[in-house]
């Protein structure tokens, strides 16, 4: 499994043959756009940061596009959609957040969650999280120290900050007591990978 960041919540992860998208940035949003064709779309909110579904759309093949609650499996990846409330894109919108199990990984993506407290309810079967893709921003999204209480709640083994800026990702190391890590172009790991690991923090460079 490869996976690179693109700036804003916009994620791709490669697993053999499939690619997937987490809310790719459209060409509308003022965070810069990054094509590249994907089998599956994942989108968390109706809104130019998140649903640029074009950027990632092939040729002569038909993309498969979740943006909501609900469970389905495209191509071997099983993804359960969770809706939440937030305030990115002003008060009252709706966030989905992702449960993605692919080569015997569970992903979750909180998306642009600005409410740090997970139900019981919106967290039911979601557990045993080997990466957790966490919103830090602080602006319409939870901020640094409140991402760094979620993280450790959820007990993911490696915990990967997204919607960033230089003072917020710092601002999040200092919280997770790891300062110094460096931002990695790419992650490549294999389930295998993540044995041992309890909250590791890994920054991915957009």
């Amino acid at each position: 499994m490869i996976i690179t960041y693109h700036d804003g919540g916009f994620i791709k992860i490669t697993s053999s043959d499939t690619t997937v998208a987490i809310n790719p940035i459209s060409k509308k949003s003022k965070l810069k756009e990054t094509k590249f064709g994907a089998d599956l779309a994942l989108v968390s909110i109706n809104h130019p940061d998140c649903n640029g579904t074009d950027s990632v759309t092939r040729t002569g093949k038909e993309l498969f596009v979740i943006d909501g609650a609900g469970e389905y499996e495209v191509g071997g990846v099983f993804a359960k959609g969770v809706a939440t409330s937030t305030n990115y894109g002003g008060e009252g919108k709706m966030n989905t957040i992702y449960s993605i199990h692919i080569e015997d990984v569970h992903i979750l993506h909180l998306g642009v969650l600005s409410n740090e407290k997970l139900t019981s309810k919106m967290l039911d079967g979601i557990d045993d999280i080997d990466i957790l893709f966490v919103p830090i921003l602080g602006e319409s999204t939870i901020d640094a120290a409140v991402a760094n209480k979620l993280a450790n709640s959820l007990e993911a083994k490696m915990v990967i900050p997204v919607f960033y800026e230089d003072d917020s990702l710092q601002a999040f190391l200092k919280e997770s007591s790891a300062e110094g890590v460096v931002a990695l172009e790419k992650l490549v790991l294999k389930k295998k990978d993540l044995d041992g690991k309890n909250g590791e923090v890994v920054v991915l460079a957009a």
